[in-house]
């Protein structure tokens, strides 16, 4: 390489590229970085002849790095509004399953009770709480329903049926589409009922099994209260 002589002109002696504001958030940040130290070494006289550079060319670099910073700030906050339209769609899956309902107290499982077969779960809230469904389907029942007292049956989209039981009242109606998280009505004391409480109770073809397993198959734990769906949306 040819050394250059010092009694040779610097022909790149005070010459500044003044940087284009990127279109990336990423690269805007890194941009941004840059084009301020940029700015600081300038106002600290750290480069040679710093005295002589053209006030137009550091008005050019702080504006650059205004530009940068804002097109970073707009690009932040079309990714929190994306990701939110995101789970919001998510929510409205027809495979999202979820709890009936939040805080209340796991009693009286599946299986032999008093020389009978209860055939679902019971889960202690008080009274006027609401629940909701479990999974998307139609209401086949809103009502007066016996032992039951007001209930909801919901039949869902693979024939499968949860009934809702001992409500205080009902916030559906016969025909009606749900999808989960919808409310079906709120915790009661009607029916053949020891206290206020959801009877919860899943038939498939036409019998009842332990709702129990047959939510954990689907990602809903009714004993934990954990629900596969709100965890994964808190991970992301």
């Amino acid at each position: 390489m040819r050394q250059r002589l010092s009694s040779e002109p610097d022909r790149y002696r005070g010459r500044r590229r003044v940087p284009t504001p990127p279109r990336s958030r990423y690269a805007a940040v890194v941009t941004t970085a840059f084009v301020g130290a940029g700015v600081v070494a300038l106002g600290a006289g750290a480069l040679p002849d710093a005295k002589s550079v053209s006030p137009t060319v550091l008005d050019e670099l702080r504006q650059a790095s205004i530009t940068s910073q804002d097109a970073a700030a707009r690009a932040d906050t079309a990714e929190r509004a994306s990701r939110d339209n995101s789970r919001t769609d998510e929510a409205g899956e027809p495979d999202v399953w979820l709890l009936p309902l939040q805080g209340y107290d796991f009693k009286s499982p599946y299986g032999m009770r008093w020389g009978q077969l209860h055939t679902g779960v019971d889960l202690v809230a008080p009274e006027g709480t609401p629940y909701v469904a479990v999974h998307s389907g139609t209401v086949t029942k809103a009502g007066w329903f016996g032992g039951y007292g007001y209930a909801v049956i919901v039949q869902h989209p693979d024939g499968s049926e949860a009934i809702y039981g001992h409500s205080s009242a009902v916030s559906v109606h016969e025909g009606q589409q749900v999808k989960a998280g919808d409310q079906l009505g709120l915790v009661g004391n009607t029916g053949h009922s020891y206290g206020s409480h959801l009877h919860l109770e899943v038939h498939v073809k036409g019998e009842p099994v332990d709702p129990v397993p047959w939510l954990q198959d689907r990602g809903v734990d009714i004993k934990l209260q954990v629900e596969t769906y709100y965890n994964d949306v808190a991970a992301s």
